[in-house]
């Protein structure tokens, strides 16, 4: 079978890396996958053949939205023309593209799937959680047209039907984890950092992210010299959050880690992930952290209180998250045991629901479904 994928491959975000993972296991499977993916200036990756990438032209993109150029559409046309792909499948980039998706590929005869990724709010609304309440409101009309779009939860889907997505065009597929890689292990981290108890987050230090009520329930909760946090990521608000929270609260900014090893070490030698966001979709960041046997909070934004529903982490409100956090991290700190017991439970939940062949597996027989028509017509 031969799949046209249309993703990111950058900036780095959620969208790039489920992109490369899937799109380097469907090929590691023996299909044939032509990755499409937009870019200001043709480019290329040294290590993948020509005709196996292609570039669509854009103005912009950033980790959140993708402005592609006025030909963008022509080019992609022409591109799908040319390669006669069995399906085409779209990690979809809020891009106004996004919409002339379903007539491009109508046009010429081809199933159509969409993995939609924006985030959302699990209960009720505040100011980030509407403005993606209105992402998911733009979107169904157009949604209603693709063969299938894959979402990561229940509640996810839930959301849409309610928005009007017809429930059988819709395919729960949760982000998968590649638990071979992501795994417990051994680290020095806490003797190169002097800790004895450390905490991690990973992401974006965005607004949606919530970083700042992290940072105010570690000051306030006093942690002491030997309990560290690990702040790894960058975003529009880490500039102004460094003068405010630094060594001296034993908060350790260590910028984007663009090294995968790397950042599987540090997942490796810290003992609690913290997510404390307004919004999400399934954070792949807390699949990573729960394989590599971290003990980890979230809170119910998004999916994530679903995948550590039953005893699997710790669940917080997405409203109150600094109170919350005040009581428990301190708590953490001087529990291992807990900690522990919670590790062991994460990384159980990833490899029941959460692995990447599980994901896979499911992604397979949803090509098939869709296909088969197609070649019985």
């Amino acid at each position: 079978m031969h799949i046209a994928w249309l993703g990111k491959k950058s900036p780095f975000c959620g969208n790039v890396t489920y992109s490369r993972e899937v799109t380097n296991a469907l090929r590691d499977r023996g299909y044939q996958v032509s990755f499409l993916h937009f870019a200001a200036q043709p480019e290329k990756d040294a290590d993948v053949p020509s005709d196996q990438e292609f570039s669509l032209p854009c103005l912009y993109k950033s980790q959140i939205y993708t402005l592609p150029s006025p030909g963008a559409s022509q080019t992609l046309l022409r591109t799908l023309r040319k390669l006669r792909p069995d399906v085409v499948h779209a990690s979809l980039t809020l891009s106004p593209l996004d919409f002339s998706l379903p007539e491009i590929c109508g046009e010429l005869g081809l199933p159509l799937v969409a993995t939609f990724h924006p985030p959302f709010a699990a209960r009720g609304l505040n100011f980030a959680s509407s403005t993606q309440f209105l992402t998911y409101q733009l979107y169904a009309p157009c949604l209603s047209n693709y063969d299938r779009v894959i979402v990561f939860s229940r509640l996810q889907q839930d959301l849409l039907v309610r928005l009007g997505v017809p429930g059988e065009r819709l395919c729960i597929i949760p982000n998968g984890v590649d638990t071979e890689r992501y795994t417990p292990g051994w680290s020095t981290l806490k003797q190169e950092f002097n800790a004895d108890c450390l905490f991690i987050y990973q992401g974006r230090i965005a607004l949606e992210k919530n970083v700042e009520a992290l940072l105010q329930a570690w000051k306030r909760a006093e942690m002491g010299s030997r309990a560290k946090l690990l702040m790894v990521g960058n975003g529009p608000l880490a500039a102004n959050l460094m003068t405010h929270y630094g060594p001296e609260q034993g908060v350790l900014w260590l910028g984007f880690v663009a090294q995968e090893q790397e950042r599987i070490r540090l997942l490796q030698g810290a003992d609690v992930f913290v997510l404390p966001s307004l919004v999400e979709g399934l954070s792949l960041s807390l699949l990573e952290a729960m394989a590599c046997g971290l003990a980890c909070v979230a809170t119910d934004a998004g999916a994530d209180g679903e995948v550590l529903e039953q005893g699997a982490g710790i669940v917080l409100a997405a409203q109150g998250v600094a109170t919350q956090l005040r009581t428990l991290l301190p708590m953490l700190a001087e529990q291992p045991e807990f900690r522990r017991i919670l590790g062991t439970k994460a990384r159980q939940r990833v490899l029941e629901r959460y692995t990447l062949s599980r994901n896979l597996a499911l992604l397979e027989a949803l090509y098939a479904e869709i296909v088969r028509p197609v070649y019985s017509r």
